[in-house]
């Protein structure tokens, strides 16, 4: 009987181990985050403001470039007025990354929004955005901050 558990035991360990020799993680939070980023930017892309803005805690605050601090996601939403045809926003992560805790993580990239002027002439805006995601009491995830700046 002894033998049986002990050799159970060290199926079990070996079966969590790497070929490395390491022990066997769990996913990384990066990738959590990677994965809400991506729903985020779908969402977006498929529900325009609305889309973004309920990715949004309720508490939320966005810190515009050049702009004042938005807090509340009713008010960021409300800010960032009408998705008009044409315009897109996409961005691309560069790092995710999460706290030893589980519960707060942040991601940085870049990003690209078009929209058009008042001839009807496509813009383009490009800049840096940093998120800070916080895992809410009933366990999804939300922005919890947001801010982007123009510039490369």
């Amino acid at each position: 009987m002894k033998i049986a558990l002990l050799v159970i035991g060290v199926f079990m360990l070996t079966a969590t181990m790497t070929l490395a020799g390491k022990p066997a993680s769990p996913p990384a939070g990066s990738d959590v985050l990677l994965k809400l980023e991506s729903d985020f930017e779908k969402a977006t892309a498929a529900r325009g403001w609305d889309g973004f803005a309920e990715f949004f805690a309720d508490d939320a605050a966005d810190l515009q470039n050049g702009g004042p601090i938005v807090n509340g996601k009713q008010a960021i939403r409300e800010n960032l007025g009408q998705w008009a045809p044409g315009m897109s926003l996409t961005w691309k992560p560069v790092k995710a990354e999460m706290a030893a805790s589980g519960d707060l993580g942040y991601t940085y990239g870049t990003f690209v929004f078009q929209t058009k002027d008042k001839e009807g002439k496509p813009v383009t805006h490009s800049g840096k955005y940093a998120t800070i995601w916080k895992k809410q009491k009933d366990g999804s995830w939300k922005v919890a901050m947001d801010m982007g700046n123009a510039g490369q």
